[in-house]
């Protein structure tokens, strides 16, 4: 594809988007920085139900999820109807919670219920787990881009992510959480769109209609979804679905990042709808992007196209030619395949770097209690630059990591850093004992050690079985395991104004 072709398409889609952020950051806010935060609390809530599906997809789903189906079919949909249950859990469960306290930062809780080193530690896993995850993210889209479009320009990967994080930083300085859901609605849509568009143009190239893709997909090996037969195997159900609930209450329920826009509705029926809206939507988004991963594979094979990486399907197809220099397909689907690529990856990169500055601002450095509104417009400013600048570091470095599907690797992170703080939830919440808040933050630190120990020599020590994803069940049920040892004989004055 010719570079002058991505260049003007990505010229013309942020033009778009910065449209949209003047449009939304035009008018002074009586208070800036709770627009930042919270959207003052004033976002429509059909409007953050469609940006959460965009933020929650990223380029990672965009790229790794039709490239994986080689290797775990569609079992994949196993876990994506455990993050739809996961998502009435957030519903009721822990959003009545997070307005019945007004929270800027959702981490406020676990101060209220433990204490000041339960806050920070909460605080810090999510700063842990978000840096890693969105890093990993926007690796993988950096990467395509530089394969794509700047490696015939000269251009070095290190100049790529700068010019990256520069675009993210200019788009979210200002109006935060407020400019982000209509951002990423408008992001949302674009990955939709480009996603259904492959679709159809890859069938036309295939002289697929609508029953010859249905029979593609239904007779494909690689469209079994339910794995019910063995349950040392990492696509049991089970596994899969009950890893899903969880690692949606986590991921989402218990990450500032995802719950910041949703705590920008007006109040919480609305935030309530919001979330079960956009968690079925998950659904059907899924099945496109199996679907399309079916397609890829069977059109590589068709013109013996090989990857050494399952990442690397969808962007060799998509923007790939021939010896001859014919393109493998219509030149609208590598067009739409880097818009879509795009919208993904801006949209949960923008949300990524709003919610660290949130928590780090009022968090880390607790500035809401200490400044004025000018001195912390000026904090939070400040540490939007640098979280910037530490995210393109950590991109650059990831550069030299790994192989296979990334959204494994995206997971496994989830696994290790929002296990602690899933046990540190369903033990405030579920329990009315008191734990020593001296002792959380080595409670935090052993459990996902365990968990590693174990993950390294399940097979060995258990008869085979595979730990998978349900590696964050056993992560929290360590923490919570390792909170209620730290409770016996122990009388703190319990803090349960907060328990439900």
């Amino acid at each position: 594809m010719s570079s002058n072709i991505v260049l003007l398409i990505i010229a013309l889609y942020f033009a778009v988007i910065f449209l949209v952020t003047w449009f939304t950051t035009r008018q002074k806010s009586a208070n800036e920085n709770q627009a930042f935060f919270t959207g003052a609390r004033k976002s429509p809530w059909w409007v953050v139900a469609i940006a959460m599906i965009g933020t929650s997809i990223s380029g990672v789903t965009f790229i790794s999820v039709p490239g994986m189906v080689a290797g775990t079919q569609f079992s994949y949909l196993q876990m994506v109807l455990g993050f739809t249950t996961g998502y009435f859990v957030i519903a009721y469960v822990l959003l009545p919670l997070y307005y019945r306290l007004n929270l800027s930062s959702i981490y406020g809780y676990l101060e209220q219920r433990f204490g000041p080193k339960a806050y920070r530690t909460g605080a810090l896993f999510f700063l842990l787990s978000k840096f890693l995850g969105c890093g990993v993210r926007m690796y993988l889209t950096a990467l395509v881009l530089q394969l794509v479009l700047f490696d015939n320009l000269g251009i070095p990967f290190g100049l790529n992510v700068a010019v990256t994080m520069l675009v993210v930083y200019l788009y979210t300085f200002k109006g935060g959480v407020k400019t982000l859901v209509w951002t990423d609605m408008l992001q949302t849509l674009s990955l939709i769109a480009a996603v259904v568009l492959c679709i159809y143009y890859m069938c036309r190239t295939m002289g697929l209609d609508a029953t010859g893709l249905w029979n593609t997909i239904a007779d494909s090996e690689m469209s079994r979804t339910w794995f019910f037969d063995d349950a040392l195997d990492k696509r049991y159900f089970w596994k899969q679905f009950l890893a899903g609930v969880f690692t949606t209450v986590s991921m989402t329920g218990l990450d500032q990042d995802m719950m910041q826009k949703n705590l920008s509705c007006k109040n919480l029926h609305d935030a309530k709808k919001n979330v079960i809206s956009y968690g079925f939507g998950f659904l059907p988004v899924n099945i496109l992007f199996l679907a399309l991963g079916i397609l890829l594979y069977k059109f590589a094979a068709e013109i013996g196209l090989s990857v050494s990486k399952p990442d690397e399907l969808f962007p060799a197809i998509a923007t790939g030619s021939a010896p001859d220099g014919t393109p493998y397909l219509p030149i609208v689907v590598g067009v739409l395949f880097i818009l879509g690529l795009i919208a993904a990856a801006f949209s949960s990169a923008g949300s990524a770097v709003t919610a660290l500055t949130t928590s780090i601002t009022i968090d880390m450095l607790q500035a809401p209690k200490k400044q004025n509104e000018e001195q912390l417009r000026q904090t939070r400013m400040r540490v939007h630059i640098v979280n910037c600048l530490a995210m393109g570091l950590l991109i650059y470095l990831f550069r030299v990591i790994g192989s296979g599907s990334v959204i494994n690797a995206v997971y496994i992170i989830a696994s290790y850093t929002y296990g602690p703080l899933l046990g540190l939830y369903l033990f405030g919440l579920y329990t009315k004992r008191s734990s020593r808040d001296s002792w959380i933050p080595y409670i935090c630190v052993i459990s996902p050690l365990i968990c590693l120990l174990l993950s390294l020599n399940s097979e060995a020590w258990f008869g085979g079985y595979q730990i998978g994803f349900e590696l964050l069940l056993y992560n929290a049920a360590f923490t919570a395991l390792g909170l209620w040892l730290s409770s016996l004989n122990y009388d703190g004055g319990h803090r349960d104004a907060c328990a439900s």
